[in-house]
C-alpha cells in the first residue's frame, strides 16, 4: 500500500508580495458580492512561484494557479504596444515592475486600486475618487492603444449604470479616438461576442449599444443597427420571456436583432461569427415576432412550427411561445392550444389505419395541418 504523501503546513504566500487587484476590490468597495479573486505578486520570478507550488498557465505572460485555491496569481509587469488589437503587446514581466507600474497599464481607475493583506488600499490614480463620483475613466492615455477596452468599457456602463454611473467626457473622446483610428477591426470576432454576451446580461444592457454608437463603434461590428436602427432594436430587447434553458443574454440578442430583416441579421451572426445556437434562436423568435403581429391563421402557425423543426425539437416551439406570451399575451393560449392538438397528431395510429412510406408523412402534414385548424377555429369561438 502506497502511503500518503505528507501535507506541508507552508503558506505558497509566504515571502511574497500579493495585492489583491481589479474586480473584486472594486465590488467589495461598491457593496457589491465578490466571487473572484485576482492577485498581483510584485518582486518575484517565475521560479519563485514553482518552488512555491504554484501552477503556471499564462502564454503571452507570467500567470500561476495557487495550488489550493486555484485563483490566478499574476507577475507585476507592464506592456508596450508592438501589433493591432486586442493581442497586439509586448509584455514585460519582472521582479523590478513596481504595482504602481502594474496598475497604470489598467483599463478603468476603478479597477486599478489594489488591497494589501492587511486590508490597506494602494490608489495611485483615484479609483476610489471616481467610484465616489460614479465616473468611468481611463487611467492613462495607453487606454487607446488596446481596442478591447472600448468594448470593455461599454460593458462596466451596462453593469454599473443602474448605480449612476457614467463614462468621463475625456474617455468617451479615446474612445471616439480608437473608433476612428480603424484599430476596432483588427479584434477578433470571438472577443467582440464575449463582451457583448456579457453586457447583455448584465442589469442595463440598452447602455452597451448606445455607449459604442455615442463613440461610433457600432459601425464597425454592429452596422446593421448604426442610426435610426438601433432604437427599435434596443425596444425590442426590452421584451423577452423567462425560460430556464435559453441564457438571458441569448433571448435579449435573440430580441435585439428581431426588428432587423433576415438579410441583416444573418450577416451580423456572420460577423460575430455567433454559436449556431445563438443564430438560431435570433431567427426563431425573428420569426415569432412576424407571427404575433398579425391574425393567426393555419397557413401562418403551420409555416412557423415547420419553419423550427417543431416536430423533432419541441422544445424550440414550446420556448418561442413562451416568447409569444411575452410578445402578444391574447395569442398565447391560441398557439398553445394549436401546438397541444398538433402534437397529439400519433404516427402510430396512423400506421395502424395503414399509412406507410411516404404515403404516411403526407398524412401526418395533413393531420397536423387539421389538428391546428381546428385548434385555432374552436379557440376563437
Amino acid at each position: 500500500m502506497q502511503k500518503p504523501k505528507p501535507t506541508s503546513t507552508r503558506q505558497p504566500e509566504a515571502g511574497l508580495e500579493v495585492y489583491r487587484v481589479g474586480g473584486a476590490v472594486r465590488d467589495a468597495l461598491l457593496g457589491r458580492p465578490v466571487w473572484d479573486n485576482d492577485w498581483v505578486v510584485v518582486g518575484a520570478t517565475p521560479e519563485m512561484m514553482r518552488q512555491r507550488g504554484f501552477k503556471p498557465v499564462g502564454r503571452d505572460f507570467p500567470v500561476f494557479l495557487h495550488p489550493d485555491t486555484a485563483e490566478e496569481y499574476a507577475l507585476a509587469r507592464t506592456e508596450r504596444k508592438a501589433g493591432h488589437g486586442y493581442g497586439g503587446f509586448t509584455v514585460h514581466a519582472s521582479p523590478d515592475v513596481t504595482l504602481e507600474e502594474d496598475l497604470i497599464r489598467r483599463d478603468l481607475t476603478i479597477n486599478a486600486i489594489a488591497e494589501a493583506p492587511d486590508g490597506t488600499l494602494v490608489d495611485p490614480y483615484g479609483g476610489q475618487a471616481d467610484i465616489q463620483r460614479r465616473a468611468l475613466r481611463h487611467v492613462s492615455e495607453a487606454f487607446s492603444e488596446d481596442p478591447l477596452r472600448v468594448l470593455r468599457t461599454a460593458r462596466f456602463l451596462a453593469r454599473y449604470a443602474e448605480l449612476g454611473f457614467a463614462i468621463a467626457p475625456e474617455t468617451r473622446a479615446l474612445m471616439a479616438q480608437v473608433s476612428a483610428s480603424g484599430e476596432l477591426e483588427h479584434l477578433a470576432a470571438e472577443r467582440v461576442w464575449v463582451e457583448s454576451e456579457k453586457a447583455l446580461g448584465e442589469s442595463s444592457p440598452e447602455a452597451y449599444f448606445t455607449a459604442l454608437d455615442d463613440c461610433g463603434a457600432l459601425a464597425t461590428w454592429w452596422a446593421e443597427m448604426n442610426g435610426e436602427a438601433l432604437a427599435p432594436c434596443l425596444a425590442a430587447m426590452a421584451s423577452v420571456p423567462t425560460w430556464p434553458d435559453i441564457p438571458l443574454a441569448h433571448w435579449r440578442y435573440a430580441r435585439l436583432v428581431s426588428p432587423l430583416s433576415d438579410e441583416s441579421r444573418q450577416a451580423l451572426a456572420e460577423r460575430l461569427k455567433l454559436p449556431r445556437a445563438v443564430e438560431q434562436l435570433a431567427r426563431h423568435s425573428a420569426a415569432t415576432a412576424r407571427l404575433v403581429s398579425q391574425p393567426l391563421s393555419t397557413d401562418t402557425v403551420m409555416a412557423w412550427l415547420d419553419g423550427q423543426d417543431s416536430w423533432r425539437r419541441p422544445e424550440r416551439a414550446r420556448a418561442q411561445i413562451s416568447l409569444a406570451e411575452a410578445l402578444a399575451p391574447a395569442c398565447y393560449p391560441r398557439l398553445e392550444q394549436a401546438f397541444q392538438a398538433a402534437t397529439a397528431v400519433s404516427p402510430q395510429g396512423l400506421i395502424a389505419e395503414g399509412y406507410k412510406g411516404a404515403e404516411l408523412g403526407q398524412q401526418i402534414g395533413v393531420s397536423r395541418r387539421d389538428a391546428v385548424a381546428g385548434a385555432l377555429c374552436q379557440s376563437s369561438a
